[in-house]
């Protein structure tokens, strides 16, 4: 009978949690099995593996057929690499006594290796922590300023009348070409009185007229 290690599902739709079992290859996937290994939860992070060791590394001496998930999860757990040190002890290129110093500092190595994953998964959900109570405090800042904008009255904002324009009554000098230029009148040349010259009489010189006689005068 052909044997093969497979998983069953069990658990809530989207919660799944799966069985490792070893059934007979003609079975029906969620039938009958012959014996269960062990279980599988993919749920937590990282995966939670509770195995059987000797039982599950028994059944693959055995040359028990595996599914590609059940392989993966049994080299996680180091059954396949236990299994390759076992043939080497039967070829006799190891000792038992290399096998187990071997398979310890395998278990020593992936260990320190989990470790160091749920080390940097907790600070990455440290800081993720950070990051969404820091995004929930400035949303909470802008819901309650946009509330109190929400309930602060408008004031209407009252615009300055602007002031007249006063007219300019002060008239624009106008242009040069257009200042009526006032006429300058003609000043008279004044004449020069001439200077007395010597030949001209004086006063005294000058003939008494002779004023006319009077009229019974005249008649004698």
């Amino acid at each position: 009978m052909a044997t093969r290690i497979r998983l069953q599902r069990h658990g809530k739709k989207g919660k799944a949690v799966f069985h490792l079992v070893v059934a007979d290859s003609r079975a029906k996937r969620d039938g009958k099995f012959i014996e269960k290994l062990g279980v599988y939860d993919p749920n937590t992070n990282p995966a939670t593996i509770n195995i059987n060791f000797d039982s599950t590394l028994g059944w693959v001496q055995t040359g028990a057929e595996m599914s590609d998930t059940a392989r993966a999860i049994l080299s996680y757990k180091g059954v396949l690499f236990k299994n390759h040190l076992l043939k080497g002890v039967q070829k006799g290129a190891l000792t038992a006594e290399q096998v187990e110093a071997k398979f310890a500092a395998w278990e020593a190595e992936k260990a320190d290796k989990i470790q160091g994953k749920v080390e940097g998964l907790g600070k990455n959900a440290e800081a993720d922590k950070v990051a969404r109570l820091k995004a929930e405090a400035e949303s909470n800042a802008a819901k309650a300023k946009a509330i109190e904008a929400k309930n602060t009255p408008e004031v209407e904002e009252v615009a300055e009348e602007a002031a007249p324009e006063t007219e300019d009554t002060t008239e624009a000098p106008a242009a040069e070409s257009e200042v009526e230029t006032p006429a300058i009148e003609e000043v008279p040349a004044v004449e020069e009185t001439p200077a007395p010259s010597e030949d001209a009489p004086t006063a005294e010189e000058t003939p008494a007229t002779e004023e006319p006689a009077a009229e019974g005068e005249a008649e004698a």
